[in-house]
């Protein structure tokens, strides 16, 4: 019968129009997002500890780091990703023994600019060396030296 395609393609459309609609308003509603999403990447900066784990688990090497060294310790005072190449295999997740690399549940992470495309993580100062933190040092280093 000629028209039987019409009628099946009509019969289709008719369910589909009286069926529960699927789509939401995007920004003023958001679909739920799984525990293992891999989103935008933060970083706690309390406890990471400068190591470099993470930099040295990226198969595309995205991290790039600077770390300040303060006495016997080490301070994070640079965090890059250049996030345009990152798979978001977890790999630099998985490495931090400290676990202070996360991912987030924030999925937005356009840039209307190439310029502005990597993500700094930490951009700050290592803090000033006190009278405490050289004795600690000096301490240290004697140690070393016997």
């Amino acid at each position: 019968m000629f028209g039987k395609g019409l009628v099946k393609g009509m019969q289709i459309t008719l369910k589909e129009f009286w069926s529960p609609k699927a789509t939401i308003q995007y920004p003023e509603q958001q679909n739920p997002i799984p525990d293992r999403f891999h989103g935008r990447f933060t970083i706690d900066t309390d406890k990471c500890i400068a190591c470099g784990m993470c930099a040295n688990a990226c198969p595309n090497k995205v991290i790039s780091l600077q770390k300040q060294k303060v006495g016997t310790k080490q301070f994070l005072t640079n965090y890059v990703m250049k996030i345009q190449y990152c798979m978001f295999c977890g790999l630099c997740v998985e490495s931090c023994p400290k676990d202070a690399l996360h991912f987030s549940k924030v999925i937005n992470m356009n840039q209307y600019f190439y310029e502005n495309v990597a993500l700094v993580l930490v951009q700050r100062e290592a803090p000033a060396v006190t009278a405490e933190s050289e004795v600690a040092a000096s301490k240290a280093s004697d140690k070393e030296g016997e």
